[in-house]
């Protein structure tokens, strides 16, 4: 899925002999040989990725919108959400379509007090123990750091899992900068899969 999905994207962000990338797609690009030899590519800051983000801040407990938010808000430190416990954070952006992530939402963990980073993840129902594997060996922590089942409804799998036991993890991190982590472990994922089919 994500090869494709990059030679979607290539092929309509491609300028002349010139593609703008952030970090995992560049790699992936050099690493798959997505590009020809004779075309640049032009880094781009991540801090850049989340421009087009939607955001929704939510009340936990009723699901009701407290307010829409700018890009802006993701300059506001993670310890946000745990000040405001009752709130969790809605994002959309075309970044995590690319790697077949669907309705992000980040929250504090009411008994746990982790970040827990919950969406729906589009892979086939049979690709449950690739996903598990992934969740067991990439997340630091104890048992019970991820939760996931399929939907049938709507053909996702459902995803919880502690942003905290990412590698990366600091609790002084942006909210930005926690959408960032999420993203890259997610695309890590994807390419992972990819590459043991």
């Amino acid at each position: 899925m994500l090869r494709k999905q990059m030679e979607t994207y290539i092929s309509k962000t491609l300028n002349g002999d010139t593609i703008e990338l952030y970090t995992e797609e560049k790699a992936y690009v050099k690493k798959h040989q997505l590009v020809a030899d004779d075309i640049t590519i032009v880094d781009i800051d991540s801090t850049a990725r989340f421009t087009d983000a939607y955001i929704e801040l939510s009340d936990k407990e009723t699901e009701e919108l407290i307010k829409e938010e700018t890009t802006a808000f993701l300059t506001q430190p993670l310890e946000y959400l745990k000040m405001n416990k009752n709130e969790f954070l809605y994002f959309e952006s075309s970044w995590f379509d690319l790697i077949g992530v669907e309705a992000l939402s980040l929250e504090v963990d009411d008994v746990f007090g982790t970040y827990n980073a919950m969406f729906g993840l589009k892979f086939q129902k049979k690709m449950g123990d690739a996903l598990k594997a992934y969740f067991n060996q990439e997340l630091q922590g104890d048992i019970g750091t991820f939760s996931m089942m399929f939907n049938q409804g709507d053909g996702l799998w459902d995803v919880n899992f502690a942003l905290n036991a990412v590698q990366g993890f600091k609790d002084e991190m942006t909210l930005g900068e926690a959408f960032q982590l999420t993203y890259h472990f997610l695309f890590n994922l994807n390419e992972t899969i990819e590459e043991e089919q």
